[in-house]
């Protein structure tokens, strides 16, 4: 499966027109549980606010606790290729290519997950 978005509002945008959002929001709480790290999505939450809480837990871990931000890519997966593609301009630039990276993996598991049940 090759997902070409360009930023997160358009794989927001694909998760929703394939009905996959509610449980991409599943996989990301699932993944972020996995490495031990809290993040509270309410319940209700739209697309831009999801987003919004990603990165700036990204931006926190990157800049406060490295090796949970390490261990958090580890457990979703992004693969390691792919970080040889962002921008490295400043901390919250960097923190909102790291969110689509992170959007991008967990739609793919969705994606397969439900094509393939």
């Amino acid at each position: 499966m090759k997902l070409k978005v360009d930023n997160s509002e358009q794989l927001i945008q694909v998760a929703l027109s394939n009905s996959l959002f509610n449980e991409l929001i599943r996989q990301i709480e699932k993944d972020f549980v996995l490495a031990n790290i809290p993040l509270q999505l309410p319940e209700s939450v739209d697309g831009n606010a999801m987003i919004t809480l990603i990165r700036e837990k990204v931006y926190y871990l990157m800049m406060e606790h490295f090796a949970e931000y390490l261990n958090l890519m580890y457990i979703i997966d992004v693969p390691e290729h792919e970080f040889q593609h962002i921008e490295i301009t400043d901390t919250v630039d960097v923190a909102d290519q790291v969110t689509l990276l992170i959007l991008k993996r967990a739609y793919k598991k969705v994606w397969y997950r439900n094509r393939y049940q």
